[in-house]
């Protein structure tokens, strides 16, 4: 499985890179470009991304949102599997993923780790149990992160939605008026080195569930979306999660 790694030069892109030095899950790092903030590819690794784009098997992406609509169009042109792990996209650019997926075989996912996953999906579980039960997900991350909430703390609450349908989402609290009973709320914390922390609690008057996932390196997202990217192999086009992957599993 040869691959193209987009955003090389970020601290993901340099971590995707190195497991794929290593072979991990029958991978090679075939090409690596950087891209610009503005969504234009610049620098290539070692040879142009035109010389590398007939030769690869799966473009692995962790560099920006906004460069979203070039590399879905790359990724399409040349029909290459993609791994989109990147997150903050915009409605628009939510939109030209999904058109994307019916072309190619596409893995989207805010958080590429499995036990994020298992959170996710225990998370749900418990709010679905426990339907009177609060909830409040507390996300702490390293003091460089620019987005919040982060995207890991959205998919939580997006599928603990999906089973309390009436929920909404509140990002932080402040001034004055009590918590709303359907409210979920999330809350960011940014300092340090921390990789990230997801918290999930649920509780009601007399009893209360904490759900924890702690992330102590950033190889753990690598080597997820280095699996994602063996798990695209041979798939019809389509849009991929960590429920799929979970699945095969």
């Amino acid at each position: 499985m040869r691959v193209l790694v987009s955003g090389l030069y970020g601290h993901m892109g340099r971590e995707v890179a190195a497991l794929l030095k290593k072979g991990t899950e029958g991978g090679e790092l075939a090409a690596g470009v950087s891209l610009d903030i503005d969504g234009t590819f610049d620098v290539p690794c070692s040879e142009s991304f035109q010389d590398a784009e007939c030769d690869v098997d799966c473009i692995i992406d962790f560099s920006h949102h906004s460069c979203t609509k070039d590399l879905l169009e790359f990724a399409v042109s040349h029909e290459i599997p993609l791994v989109l792990a990147t997150t903050g996209q915009t409605e628009e650019e939510k939109q030209m993923i999904q058109e994307a997926a019916s072309c190619i075989p596409l893995f989207f996912a805010a958080n590429y780790s499995l036990g994020v996953a298992l959170l996710i999906d225990l998370a749900k579980k418990a709010a679905a149990v426990m339907s009177g039960a609060e909830i409040e997900i507390i996300e702490r991350h390293h003091n460089r992160k620019v987005d919040a909430p982060s995207g890991t703390a959205l998919a939580i609450a997006h599928a603990i939605q999906e089973v309390r349908p009436d929920s909404q989402i509140v990002n932080g609290r402040n001034g004055y008026g009590k918590r709303q009973p359907n409210d979920i709320g999330i809350h960011a914390v940014r300092m340090g080195n921390i990789v990230g922390i997801h918290e999930v609690v649920i509780g009601t008057d007399n009893q209360s569930i904490t759900l924890k996932h702690e992330a102590y390196s950033r190889a753990l997202f690598a080597e997820g979306a280095v699996k994602a990217a063996a798990f695209l192999m041979g798939k019809p086009a389509g849009l991929y999660d960590m429920n799929d992957l979970l699945r095969e599993d």
